[in-house]
């Protein structure tokens, strides 16, 4: 056996492990059973982190099994709460299907889609409701294309407005403002001042919405992310480092 194997088989059998990623583990939290995956590295204490793959425990190379597992416990109220906003967050950003009762996230709100006959095509914010009235309701696709439209028109008649107010905070010229569809950005701009931003932002919290937005217009000042840029950052949206926290969150929830 060479060394590094014996070291392996040692560290195992005094039940420390020696995997960099150690998946397949489950554990019962209350009345539920979650799985979850340890990642090994250099540090000093365990973490956890719950994202759209599940539960991820991150520990020392030396931390037991049973450390892991009481840290899971410890932590189990907080650990069964994310992971069931995670789940519905997953299935609440844009509907599966435009049908009545579907849920859609619409400015951070969950709603419920609500479908009703009328001559005439339009959309209504109401108390828990994204309420379409179309000629013909029942036509999946024809209400898909409409409520989708109708959300990109809507993103610009919020976002426009937030790139021109910050703008003028910092004293730079209003961005011409397009929209995008791009899957791994949320917004781009270039030397010329013109910005692109996600029409998905709509399904955003408006101060996430306007964190994106923020980032873009300091671009316009710095075209990287130097100090400079961060500190410009930190003077349009205070709050950058928790936004940028959560909006990978989201991120990760409407890819999936």
């Amino acid at each position: 056996m060479t060394r590094s194997g014996l070291r392996g088989a040692v560290l195992r059998a005094i039940g420390w492990s020696v995997d960099g990623d150690d998946t397949g583990h489950r554990i019962a939290l209350d009345a539920d059973i979650i799985e979850y995956r340890i990642v090994r590295a250099a540090r000093r204490s365990i973490g956890i982190r719950i994202d759209l793959r599940g539960v991820t425990v991150r520990a020392p190379h030396r931390a037991s099994q049973r450390s892991i597992e009481a840290a899971l416990h410890e932590h189990a109220s907080w650990v069964r709460a994310k992971l069931a906003l995670w789940r519905s967050r997953r299935r609440d950003i844009v509907p599966a299907r435009w049908i009545a009762g579907a849920p859609i996230a619409y400015r951070g709100e969950t709603l419920a889609v609500a479908l009703a006959s009328a001559r005439r095509k339009s959309i209504a914010i109401g108390r828990g409701t994204f309420s379409i009235a179309h000629p013909t309701p029942a036509d999946e696709a024809a209400v898909a294309s409409y409520a989708t439209a109708w959300l990109r028109r809507d993103a610009l008649r919020v976002l426009v407005p937030e790139a021109a107010d910050l703008a003028r905070c910092i004293g730079t010229p209003e961005p011409a403002v397009r929209l995008s569809s791009a899957r791994g950005r949320w917004g781009s701009c270039n030397a010329r001042g013109e910005m692109r931003l996600n029409a998905r932002l709509i399904h955003l919290p408006p101060e996430l919405a306007r964190y994106v937005v923020a980032h873009e217009i300091a671009h316009l000042v710095h075209l990287d992310h130097s100090p400079r840029f961060w500190a410009l950052v930190a003077t349009l949206h205070p709050q950058h480092r928790e936004a940028r926290r959560e909006l990978r969150e989201w991120a990760a929830a409407l890819d999936a």
